[in-house]
């Protein structure tokens, strides 16, 4: 199982910026966004990939897994 698999990823629909945005709480800030669903899917799947290879890079520890978790207190904690 690839490692990015641990990490919850969140597309859903902004009103204000009238597209999909992406994003993976807990491991990167910022995301991706776009007008289709499951090209924003589809990127942010790359995205995360990338991030886990910089964290693996840099020899840093990686964020405490947030796939299968209650996202409402993880985002609670580092907002």
């Amino acid at each position: 199982m690839k490692e990015s698999a641990f990490y919850a990823k969140i597309v859903e629909w902004s009103e204000e910026d009238q597209c999909f945005v992406g994003s993976a709480p807990g491991l990167i800030y910022g995301g991706c966004h776009g007008t289709d669903e499951k090209e924003v899917f589809a990127h942010l799947c790359e995205i995360v990939d990338e991030a886990i290879d910089l964290y693996q890079r840099e020899k840093k520890p990686l964020p405490p897994p947030t796939s299968g978790r209650d996202l409402a207190n993880i985002l609670q904690k580092i907002a």
